[in-house]
């Protein structure tokens, strides 16, 4: 792997605080419906899929997914639309219902805080605030390129009756400043015949793709470092295998998003020692203060993260994550499809080894004096 180093400068662009979102208000054409205002929308990381041109993204740079987040007051409802590439729900806060089905009518499921749900491509799903004021959730499209939004046919009719439509160009046009435009620039509604086509899912088959906080597995042992000191910690995978060493993980999810999603926890001063790897990865902290330590030798340098900050590691550099409070706990998003192979520092490779432990050669922790049985 290519030796890659970033400067603190490059980093500050790619540490998201939450001082540092910006909501759009009107980022879809629901925004004037009866019960979905007042929405606050925000675009932390990629293009997006807002439809309003004017929205403000924190870090525009590719990852192979999308980085949004989602907020409204109680009892607020997002409408029922469809994308082509997977969607992906992370409650931070509060509790949600998720209805699917061209009407909502498929089925529905409440899920809440620390909860991932995942939902299919090519169905319509909308959802609603059932918590406070101060919920939020953060979501994840897959793909640099998603194709948009697609919004079930009653949603563009109620909508029109407020003055707003889509143009084809898949941005909002206000028909009270524009009444005069021509319908052949307005994006016209999704055929019946297709919508017909759509896979029916029910609520068993949805059920099994909201990973409940209080339902994961975690893994005592997930990567070589868990060995030494300073690397204790556990990980609970969600979406694909993602950066697990262990064998024996299975994630609840399997099925291709673009990324994969697993949890972290540690107790202070232990985290991930010193490694890096060839894909993209983003960070969301969820509980503790942590540092985030960058670059070896004389160029590395320290970036602290606390509850609520969202970091883009970018690949090939080299980084290390360690808790510094009595605990703490976060979510690393990885690009790719499933497992991501890392190359550990030297040091770790050796003290490992020196404590019995080494990869075997699927990359997974295995007893040194067991892989000595079938290789020098």
């Amino acid at each position: 792997m290519e030796c890659t180093a970033v400067t603190a400068a490059q980093m500050a662009a790619r540490v998201i605080r939450r001082g540092d979102l910006k909501s759009d208000a009107e980022a879809f054409v629901d925004v004037r419906l009866p019960g979905s205002t007042p929405k606050y929308n925000y675009q932390l990381i990629g293009g997006g899929v807002s439809q309003n041109p004017h929205s403000f993204v924190n870090l525009r740079e590719p990852h192979g997914f999308g980085l949004g987040g989602a907020s409204m007051p109680g009892g607020v409802t997002n409408n029922l639309h469809m994308h082509f590439t997977a969607e992906v729900f992370m409650c931070w806060a509060g509790q949600w219902r998720l209805r699917w089905g061209p009407a909502g009518e498929q089925g529905e499921l409440v899920f809440g805080e620390g909860d991932i749900a995942t939902i299919p491509p090519w169905i319509f799903r909308g959802f609603s605030n059932e918590g406070g004021d101060d919920s939020y959730l953060y979501t994840m499209l897959g793909r640099d390129v998603t194709g948009g939004v697609v919004w079930a046919p009653s949603i563009l009719e109620k909508a029109r009756e407020t003055g707003l439509v889509i143009s084809r160009q898949n941005t909002l046009i206000d028909l009270l400043k524009t009444p005069d435009i021509s319908p052949d620039l307005i994006m016209p509604s999704m055929a019946a015949d297709q919508i017909k086509q759509l896979r029916h899912y029910t609520p068993e088959e949805m059920a099994r793709r909201i990973v409940k906080h209080d339902a994961l597995q975690w893994t005592e042992r997930p990567m070589l470092d868990c060995v030494l000191p300073g690397g204790h910690k556990q990980m609970a995978s969600v979406i694909g295998f993602g950066l697990t060493e262990d064998r024996d993980a299975a994630p609840p999810v399997v099925n291709p998003h673009g990324f994969t999603i697993e949890w972290l926890r540690a107790t202070s001063d232990n985290g991930l020692l010193s490694h890096r790897h060839a894909s993209t990865q983003v960070a969301l902290v969820k509980a503790g203060d942590w540092t985030l330590t960058l670059n070896r030798g004389d160029e590395a340098f320290d970036v602290s993260l606390e509850p609520g900050t969202v970091v883009s590691i970018p690949e090939g550099v080299w980084r290390s994550l360690k808790c510094r409070s009595e605990s703490g706990k976060l979510i690393l998003v990885t690009g790719g499809e499933s497992r991501t192979r890392i190359e550990w520092a030297s040091e770790v490779v050796e003290a490992a080894s020196k404590a019995g432990w080494a990869l075997d050669q699927n990359g997974y922790i295995a007893p040194t004096e067991v892989l000595a049985l079938a290789a020098p």
